[in-house]
């Protein structure tokens, strides 16, 4: 309601990263510049975040009990995915070109934050929020659909359905609050010094409700060399057993590589079989070959901070090859210290197929130590 008691409609403003997630499948570590996009369409890659908003956008229509007025840039960037899911727009300009860029997302935001909005929704990831942030500061809420590869900011809501489900308690409650929250990306001197470290680059005013807004991902800290040691000791000796053995990307798992004497990148997915390297960053194409029917384990660590053990940063390990793979042969590692860290909240999925986030949820075996594991929940 307005100041006069008087029922108003909300008015929701959309912003779509078009090429945002492309590279995860295809092993790039994001879609950022020029070439990045190129070399993901080379390498066979599909947009997501079209697919991703619609979940958001139809979930949010489904939970929220009235009207409400939507704003969005022309084609890709939003226009397109708003009818597609029967909703009438006003269209604010957008570029014609299918890639997008960061000048792009900033012009849309100056322009929808000037015709007035009460939510601004972001399709994106990390290197979006940097240009929104940079445009709104803190002046407006703002709420992130993730669908970059990469996602250490706290802006981001835990899944896209979440998205949905949070902004329509956001409009349907003017008291819904809403915090500063992080926006963090890759800090690109410390990456190619072999650690991955994120710098703040400043805050977004977030509707928060807990459970459905991710947390920051922290760094990789003090997790107990003597945990990690032990963790990368058993599962070296695991990997002696013939299988394909998939690791996903961390410090972790860059250990237990260490202790097999083999190489491992950071922020890719690598493949062993009997001690030996099969394949380095491989892509979901490149994984999905190596199994062919073979019997394989995957190996992930939860995101500092966050907890995903899938959707942030390792999607090449999608669907198809976790359903191959089997739920049964997926190994989770972590020191304990990483799950302390969590304070307490569980571990989560976000592989964009809602089906397999299902079965993979429940209560699940973490290895934190040479022979010693920890009961967790993953939701």
């Amino acid at each position: 309601m307005d100041r006069n008691g008087v029922s108003r409609v909300p008015r929701v403003g959309l912003i779509i990263n078009p090429i945002a997630g492309m590279g995860g499948r295809v092993g790039l570590k994001g879609t950022d510049g020029i070439d990045a996009v190129e070399r993901a369409r080379e390498l066979g890659a599909e947009p997501v975040a079209p697919a991703r908003t619609r979940v958001a956008l139809e979930n949010l229509l489904e939970k929220f009990d009235g009207r409400i007025e939507f704003i969005a840039p022309a084609g890709l960037m939003g226009e397109e995915v708003c009818r597609d899911c029967g909703i009438d727009l006003m269209v604010v300009s957008g570029p014609p070109a299918t890639s997008t860029g960061p000048e792009d997302t900033r012009a849309a935001a100056r322009e929808i934050v000037g015709r007035g909005v009460d939510l601004l929704l972001f399709a994106g990831g990390d290197g979006t929020a940097r240009d929104l942030h940079e445009v709104v500061g803190t002046s407006i809420p703002v709420l992130g659909i993730p669908t970059g590869v990469k996602m250490h900011s706290s802006v981001f809501a835990t899944t896209p359905r979440a998205a949905g489900e949070l902004a329509a308690h956001f409009l349907a409650s003017a008291g819904q609050p809403c915090r500063e929250s992080e926006v963090m990306d890759i800090d690109e001197d410390a990456f190619r010094q072999g650690r991955v470290s994120a710098r703040l680059y400043g805050y977004l005013s977030v509707p928060f409700e807990r459970g459905l807004v991710q947390s920051l991902k922290g760094g990789s800290g003090a997790t107990g060399e003597a945990d990690l040691a032990g963790i990368a000791s058993d599962i070296a000796e695991r990997m002696r057993d013939g299988a394909l053995w998939i690791l996903g990307p961390g410090t972790t798992t860059r250990a237990i590589a260490e202790c097999m004497g083999v190489r491992k990148t950071l922020l890719g997915v690598d493949c062993y079989a009997l001690g030996e390297v099969v394949a380095l960053d491989a892509t979901e194409h490149d994984i999905l070959r190596l199994l062919d029917g073979a019997p394989a384990r995957i190996v992930v660590t939860p995101i500092g901070g966050q907890g995903y053990i899938f959707g942030r940063g390792n999607q090449q390990i999608s669907p198809a090859v976790i359903r191959q793979v089997g739920k049964s042969n997926v190994v989770i590692v972590a020191a304990n210290a990483k799950l302390a860290g969590l304070g307490g909240e569980p571990l989560l999925v976000d592989t964009g197929d809602p089906e397999l986030d299902a079965e993979l949820a429940g209560y699940v075996r973490v290895v934190t130590g040479y022979h010693q594991e920890s009961m967790q929940r993953v939701a």
